[in-house]
């Protein structure tokens, strides 16, 4: 079903270039964090910016949570498989969070601007995606050699 490319050194498949973006996607609060610590003099001013509510900040780093510890067990999937396989459920959840909350602030209308639509697409997609894509979900599941 996979070519022999898609496969690593040791035998596993490789996870898609977009399964990152989407970890990205969803650990994007920690990545506005880390750009903020960056730039040292303007770091205040975007988290401001991007977080006018310091609790929705807060709320972002703790959705980001899952997406970071992807990124970890990724390199360890093969000591962790029964923790790896869940974790697709755990993105998966995450998602419908990310999306619901984006949801819930559009209808409160706060946020509606160009940004709020394209992240809100940007979740559809990535939920669509993670919960659909063959490659990835082989990815997950146990090796039936």
């Amino acid at each position: 079903m996979f070519l022999p490319s898609d496969y690593d050194s040791q035998g596993l498949l490789k996870l898609p270039a977009l399964f990152w973006g989407v970890l990205l996607l969803q650990a994007r609060t920690w990545a506005l964090f880390v750009l903020a610590g960056a730039s040292r003099e303007q770091g205040e001013a975007l988290l401001a910016l991007f977080y006018p509510d310091r609790a929705a900040f807060w709320l972002g780093l703790l959705t980001g949570v899952p997406a970071a510890l992807a990124f970890l067990l990724s390199g360890r999937r093969e000591r962790f498989p029964r923790l790896w396989r869940a974790w697709r459920w755990v993105l998966i959840v995450t998602q419908v969070w990310l999306l619901t909350s984006q949801l819930f602030m559009l209808a409160n209308n706060e946020g509606q601007s160009g940004a709020a639509m394209i992240l809100l697409a940007a979740d559809l997609f990535a939920l669509w995606w993670l919960g659909f894509n063959a490659r990835l979900r082989a990815c997950f599941t146990p090796d039936t050699d």
